[in-house]
C-alpha cells in the first residue's frame, strides 16, 4: 500500500508557518473573526441568546464557516466561549447584555476547592466537538479549524474573582496567602483544560489557541512562581503534533516566560513592537518559536491608506521571516467597519508576496 497523504489542510499557509516552513504570503486570521461586526452575528444574538448560541452546533458552525470564507483568511476558529468549560468544573455562567460573563459561586477560599468537578468533555461538552465535526465537514479542506481554551490562571481569575476584574484582588489574594491551594487548583485546571483540548483536537481541529487574556496582571517573578509551571503543564498534556499559539494580553515583560511555558507561536498584544519581541524570544535555549500579530485593532477604525500602511509596517518588522502568522493584538471591536477587516486580510496578502513578509519570494 501506498504512503497516506497529508490532508489539504497540512500544508496550508497557516499551518507551514505553524512549522516555521516559508509560505508563499504570510497567514492572517483574527481574533473573534466571527462577532459582533458582521450584521448576521448581531442579527442572530437578537433573537438567541449568547450561551444558547455557542451550544447550537447548527450555528456556530454557520458563523465560524461563513465569517473564514466571506474574509478570506488562512484559518478559521471555532466560534465558542472561553468559559464554556466553567459549567462542567461546577460553575453557574451568565451573560448580560453589554456586562460580560459572571462565574457563580465565586472561588474565593481554601475550602470552596471542594466544589471542583472533573470534567468529562465529551459528556458535559458534546455541542461544542459536534459543532467542530460539523464545521470541519464544511470548511474548504485547504482550511485549517482552530480549537481554544484559557489558560489556567484565565480560567482561575474568572472562577475566583467571578467575572472580569480591574485589580485581581481576590485571585492574588488566594495565590499569595495560601500556596497549596493555588498549586491544587491550577493543577486542576491544567489537567482537565488538557483533556478539553485533546478532545477538540479529536473532534476536528488541526491547532489551538491559549488565551491568558488576563495574566498580564502579573510581573515576571510572580509568572514564573504561580503560572509557568501550570501553563507548561496544559501544553505538554496537549497531543503531540498539534501547534498550540500561546497568547496573553499586556505581556510585553513576560515573553521570555511565555516562551518557556510552551507553544510553537507566542501571541503578541499590540503594546510591543514585533521586531523587537521576536528578537526577544530568540534568545532562549531550545527550538525557535514563530510569533502571531499583531496590529492594534483599532486602526481598523481608520482610513484605508493607513491601515495599509501599519500592515506594511508590521510585515517589515517580520522581514518575512518563516513563522509570523498577521493577526491583530486582540479581537476585533464590535463597531469594525466589515470593508476594513476585508481590506485588511488582502493587504497583508497583497504586501507579503511582494516580499516584505511570508518567506518565499
Amino acid at each position: 500500500m501506498g504512503a497516506r497523504q497529508p490532508e489539504p489542510w497540512a500544508n496550508s499557509r497557516f499551518m507551514k508557518a505553524c512549522r516555521l516552513e516559508p509560505t508563499d504570503a504570510t497567514p492572517v486570521w483574527l481574533m473573534r473573526q466571527a462577532g459582533r461586526y458582521m450584521k448576521e452575528y448581531r442579527d442572530l444574538r437578537a433573537r438567541v441568546p449568547f450561551l444558547d448560541l455557542c451550544k447550537d452546533p447548527g450555528l456556530v458552525t454557520e458563523l465560524t464557516v461563513k465569517a473564514a470564507k466571506r474574509l478570506g483568511v488562512d484559518a478559521a476558529i471555532i466560534f465558542a466561549d472561553l468559559l464554556l468549560i466553567a459549567e462542567p468544573l461546577g460553575f453557574k455562567v451568565e451573560y448580560d447584555q453589554g456586562e460580560g460573563p459572571s462565574v457563580r459561586p465565586a472561588l474565593r477560599e481554601p475550602a470552596d476547592l471542594k466544589r471542583l468537578r472533573e470534567v468529562n468533555p465529551e459528556e458535559s461538552l458534546g455541542y461544542l466537538f459536534e459543532a467542530i465535526r460539523r464545521t470541519r465537514a464544511a470548511l474548504d479542506p485547504e482550511t485549517p479549524l482552530l480549537g481554544f481554551t484559557g489558560a489556567p490562571f484565565t480560567l482561575a481569575s474568572y472562577l475566583i474573582e467571578g467575572g472580569g476584574s480591574r485589580s485581581y484582588r481576590h485571585t492574588k489574594s488566594l495565590m499569595y496567602r495560601d500556596p497549596g491551594a493555588w498549586r491544587f487548583l491550577m493543577e486542576h485546571l491544567a489537567r482537565n483544560v488538557a483533556s478539553y483540548i485533546n478532545a477538540q483536537v479529536a473532534s476536528g481541529v488541526q491547532a489551538v489557541q491559549i488565551f491568558d487574556t488576563w495574566v498580564g496582571c502579573l510581573g515576571p517573578a510572580d509568572y514564573r512562581q504561580f503560572v509557568l509551571p501550570y501553563t507548561r503543564m496544559l501544553i505538554e498534556g496537549i497531543a503531540p503534533g498539534v501547534p498550540v499559539i500561546h497568547f496573553g494580553v499586556g505581556t510585553g515583560m513576560l515573553l521570555e516566560a511565555m516562551r518557556e511555558a510552551g507553544g510553537h507561536i507566542i501571541g503578541l498584544d499590540s503594546h510591543v513592537e514585533l521586531g523587537q519581541a521576536w528578537a526577544r524570544l530568540d534568545q532562549g535555549p531550545g527550538r525557535r518559536v514563530g510569533v502571531q500579530g499583531n496590529l492594534d485593532p483599532t486602526v481598523l477604525f481608520a482610513r484605508l491608506p493607513y491601515i495599509r500602511e501599519r500592515v506594511n509596517r508590521i510585515l517589515e518588522q517580520a522581514g518575512g521571516r518563516p513563522g509570523h502568522i498577521f493577526n491583530l493584538g486582540h479581537g476585533i471591536l464590535p463597531e469594525t467597519p466589515v470593508d476594513h477587516v476585508l481590506a485588511l486580510v488582502d493587504y497583508v496578502h497583497e504586501l507579503s508576496r511582494r516580499g516584505r513578509g511570508g518567506g518565499e519570494k
